[in-house]
């Protein structure tokens, strides 16, 4: 039986009632959302990172054996993007080897696999947006720690759906958003790079394709499978997930750039706050703002697979961010 759930403002989503699903990540922006959406309509065992650690590889194994779900939803991951150049390991164990963990349990017991990924496999060089065809060239470790574990997830046997995104943020959690309308509270200029291109992705919209791809193939599977793991229609499920799974980008709609995204948040910023002083933003180059991990170019993603495949439209960037500011 498939339930509609919905957010304020937004379409509602059908996902069937009853999936056990386990979700890493809940206090994420990504994971919240999801966890927040799927609770009231399925069995969504979520453990804190107290709770499980990703960079334990046994601890990941017990846990899919002990809980034995329908859905591994995967959206935590190693995110320090600079911080990875000095931790390879730790990087790798949680993008890499924790995702092949959890897709060889998923493949042992018949369940399916959600998994986010990044516009970083890719190295921006370019001038075209990224279709999933694209060869992967990552340029720093982040990067390549998340190719790493889409390639594991792959090779693991399971049903899965890999979803690459860019530029998540939200209303809540640690994203540039926050970050940018604190910094233009507080100071009188900004400098902001303006020659990274990209789609800033909101995370509940990332949510409500969750829970639309798990409807989706449920709804397939009506009828023909029970919705347990451990019953017949586990088989049918990956079968299910199998022929319309793979990678897919999914990032959200437009395109602008860090300054352009800063822009047009303080923009809209002062119309609801005309009170209020925001600070001028100047646009400069990557050159100008060095780091140590090389950020890509070019982070555009072609999602057009998605819609075909499933039927569904990421929302412009403009569209959410007026409604996560409406959230603030």
């Amino acid at each position: 039986m498939a339930k509609r759930v919905t957010t304020a403002g937004l379409e509602p989503v059908q996902v069937a009632v009853g999936e056990r699903i386990l979700l890493t990540g809940a206090s994420g922006q990504v994971g919240g959302e999801v966890a927040r959406l799927l609770a009231p309509v399925a069995e969504v065992i979520a453990p804190s990172r107290a709770e499980l650690d990703l960079s334990d590889e046994a601890a990941v194994r017990a846990l899919v054996r002990r809980v034995r779900p329908r859905w591994i939803v995967n959206p935590a991951a190693y995110t320090a993007v600079d911080r990875a150049e000095s931790e390879p390991e730790l990087a790798y164990a949680i993008n890499a080897a924790a995702v092949r963990a959890l897709g060889e349990e998923a493949s042992a017991i018949g369940a399916a696999v959600v998994h986010f990924s990044t516009d970083y496999v890719f190295d921006g060089a370019g001038t075209s947006p990224y279709t999933e065809t694209d060869p992967a060239r990552p340029s720093g470790v982040y990067g390549a720690s998340k190719l790493a574990g889409e390639q594991e997830l792959a090779r693991s046997g399971a049903a899965h759906v890999i979803l690459r995104t860019s530029w998540v943020y939200g209303a809540t959690g640690k994203n540039f958003l926050l970050t940018i309308l604190k910094a233009a509270r507080e100071r009188d200029r900004l400098r902001v790079v303006a020659d990274q291109h990209g789609a800033p992705t909101w995370s509940r919209d990332l949510a409500r394709l969750t829970a639309h791809l798990i409807g989706r193939c449920e709804r397939r599977c009506e009828g023909r499978c029970e919705l347990h793991v451990g019953a017949t229609g586990a088989g049918e499920l990956a079968e299910e997930v199998a022929r319309v799974g793979g990678l897919y980008h999914t990032a959200g709609a437009g395109e602008t750039t860090w300054y352009g995204f800063a822009a047009e948040a303080i923009r809209q910023q002062r119309q609801s706050e005309p009170g209020t002083a925001f600070a001028e933003i100047d646009p400069i180059t990557t050159a100008e703002y060095p780091t140590p991990a090389r950020r890509p170019q070019n982070s555009r993603l072609d999602c057009r697979k998605l819609a075909t495949t499933f039927d569904w439209t990421m929302m412009r960037w403009e569209d959410s961010l007026r409604a996560v500011l409406a959230e603030l």
